[in-house]
């Protein structure tokens, strides 16, 4: 059994996420922990949970999503992954923050791929990861049959979809993407975002404004 905790950081604010199991062991989701504050509120819920993290998954590489992975990786020892068509968007991560007037100076190695249709595993659980491009090159979704949940990273909102005005962004393929990868999940399907509120397939097939289902 796998559980969600949810937490928002950043002037972006972009979802951060853990991924629990029974024993207490967790991936951490695109940690976007900016200042000292928001990595202490990170971390001592990690140490009060007396959580171990495994590894670091991302469902893409921009910037708001990428900010504390260099420090997660030196302090817990673990790898990180993303998909590699989003190599490219990880490594222009420090020209982006730049021109959003941040600082970032430490782009994080990539310590492994992560393959569509090859499966994470967490102990005994596991994750689907369908790729889900559009809003980036690589932007996957991690799905989870048994606990009936999504994280769809920054391709599905609530009522919204992610931008596709980015480098290495594409509208048709977002649309593709969410209709073919999201919509066709049991209606029931919790979607967790990258950015927003908690939602579920079935009522963003009904109702999303700029995608809807067929």
């Amino acid at each position: 059994m796998l559980r969600i905790v949810s937490f928002t950081f950043n002037p972006f604010q972009e979802n951060t996420y853990l991924i629990v199991n029974s024993r207490k062991e967790c991936w951490i989701v695109d940690p976007g922990m900016y200042d000292e504050h928001e990595q202490r509120t990170f971390l001592e819920y990690i140490r009060q949970q007396r959580l171990t993290p495994k590894m670091i998954i991302n469902t893409h590489a921009h910037i708001d999503h990428i900010f504390s992975v260099q420090d997660l990786k030196k302090k817990f020892r673990i790898p990180f992954g993303i998909h590699a068509s989003d190599l490219p968007v990880l490594q222009g991560a420090a020209a982006s923050a730049s021109l959003f007037g941040f600082s970032f100076k430490d782009t994080p190695d990539v310590d492994f791929f992560i393959a569509e249709n090859k499966p994470l595993q967490l102990g005994t659980d596991v994750l689907e990861v369908r790729l889900t491009p559009g809003h980036s090159p690589g932007s996957i979704s991690f799905y989870s049959p048994e606990n009936k949940f999504v994280l769809s990273g920054d391709v599905l909102f609530y009522c919204g979809i992610g931008r596709s005005d980015l480098p290495g962004g594409d509208a048709h393929t977002l649309l593709d993407s969410i209709r073919t990868e999201l919509y066709t999940l049991p209606e029931n399907t919790v979607v967790y975002p990258g950015h927003g509120p908690v939602t579920q397939v079935g009522y963003e097939k009904r109702s999303n404004p700029f995608v809807r289902g067929r």
